[in-house]
């Protein structure tokens, strides 16, 4: 009885007020349902922060939502069902589920309870954590629709939850869909100029967040489509192809009206590091890499950058949470910019040892790579070298030790005469 001449008291406000009425809210076991179900689809091994984005509406435009109510989630069997405590590896922290990280055994139904002494609002939300090796890609990919010739900048979406850091976001794009039309990134945003059906494709941002100071990958997808005709790419005449050498000024000043001139773009030059460089480091110990590259400044943020583990993407090669690429910053030096990229191995092991590590740079003015390899560095030389140090330290000790113990004492000498026998005064 309580509850229902509440409810009259809160449409009733909302006649009175001008504001149409919305329609009840259906019931089920005892709960006001919010009719609109959500679906989730992530990736195995990712942190995922999950809440209930058709609460807000409901209760907002109902004005019921008093902060004192209690909140809940539960899985498979609403309030019956499984709670969660604030610790562990799934764990609810005020109004949000936190999976730390997520498991294919988390897939489930989930029901997010408000709940006071007068009234009780209760959702649904699937959730479906897929392996990477047998992930549906168009579940896990939002769409994202541009004209043609339209400059795009596309922040990394749903990331809102987390506390993260701009320059850890890397932006890839899926190669097997046809060569890719470059694009660049900046503060963890896709920026593509004058967007051109080659950019059309699957991209995906990741980034590494810390919570409660320990690492966890965070992933992205988007499915980029471009509507519209591409531009007819502008026309030279013959007079560009003249040796310029035979030809008069005036013909010069005369053609140059009407000729078209393409800037010629040069292409990327990785500097850092060399092509065969070895990198060494002992078993279990971190190792931070960077691959630097010149180019134009016009074109450093078109130049894409990126790191291979044996040919692959550092995310689906073996080095998959023990690497880490990011921090992309662009610096000026003198008429050209250089684009740095670093990779991050977090403990290096018996694994690691002749792994073929690629940096590539491209551009429209072309591509280069430069092979390295990982290897563990010899610990025999190292200890043999402390030890040989050690042993003649203790042998100069030994024989500073022996000197002042055996050396031999000085006599006091006597003076003496001899004195004449048989002598005559």
């Amino acid at each position: 009885m309580l509850r229902s001449g509440w409810m009259f008291t809160v449409i009733l406000i909302q006649h009175v007020g001008g504001i149409p009425l919305l329609p009840p809210l259906a019931m089920e076991g005892g709960c006001f349902l919010a009719s609109e179900e959500v679906d989730i689809f992530v990736l195995e091994g990712e942190a995922i922060i999950l809440s209930c984005p058709m609460f807000d509406g409901v209760l907002e435009k109902r004005n019921i939502a008093p902060p004192n109510a209690n909140y809940l989630i539960t899985k498979d069997n609403g309030m019956e069902g499984v709670s969660f405590q604030g610790e562990g590896r799934v764990q609810q922290r005020e109004k949000q589920l936190w999976f730390l990280p997520a498991e294919a055994s988390d897939s489930g139904e989930y029901t997010c309870n408000y709940r006071n002494e007068t009234y009780c609002v209760t959702g649904n939300i699937t959730l479906r954590v897929y392996e990477s090796r047998s992930v549906d890609q168009e579940k896990l990919t939002s769409k994202v629709e541009v004209e043609v010739g339209e400059n795009l900048r596309y922040a990394c979406p749903s990331l809102d939850d987390f506390n993260d850091t701009e320059t850890l976001i890397e932006w890839n794009k899926d190669p097997r869909r046809g060569r890719a039309g470059p694009f660049s990134q900046a503060r963890g945003r896709l920026i593509i100029p004058a967007v051109r059906h080659s950019h059309a494709g699957q991209y995906t941002c990741r980034l590494t967040v810390l919570i409660d100071e320990q690492p966890y990958r965070v992933s992205r997808s988007i499915a980029l489509i471009v509507r519209g005709v591409d531009p007819e790419p502008p026309s030279t005449t013959s007079s560009t192809l003249h040796d310029l050498s035979s030809t008069s000024d005036s013909e010069i000043l005369s053609s140059s009206s009407s000729t078209v001139y393409t800037p010629v773009i040069r292409p990327p030059v990785i500097v850092s590091p060399k092509n065969g460089t070895v990198f060494e480091s002992l078993h279990g110990s971190g190792l931070e890499l960077f691959c630097k590259v010149l180019t134009e400044c016009q074109t450093a943020e078109s130049t894409v950058v990126t790191w291979l583990v044996n040919d692959q993407s550092v995310e689906t090669s073996y080095l998959d949470g023990r690497a880490l690429q990011g921090g992309r910053r662009v610096t000026a030096e003198s008429e050209v910019c250089q684009v740095e990229l670093r990779l991050l191995i977090v403990a290096m092991t018996n694994e690691d040892v002749n792994t073929e590590l690629k940096c590539v740079a491209q551009n429209k003015g072309g591509r280069q790579e430069v092979v390295a390899l990982l290897q563990l560095e010899d610990t025999t030389s190292t200890w043999l070298l402390v030890a040989t140090v050690a042993a003649c330290f203790f042998l100069t000790v030994v024989s500073i030790f022996l000197y002042v113990l055996f050396k031999p004492k000085r006599t006091k000498k006597m003076d003496y005469f001899l004195a004449r026998q048989n002598s005559t005064f």
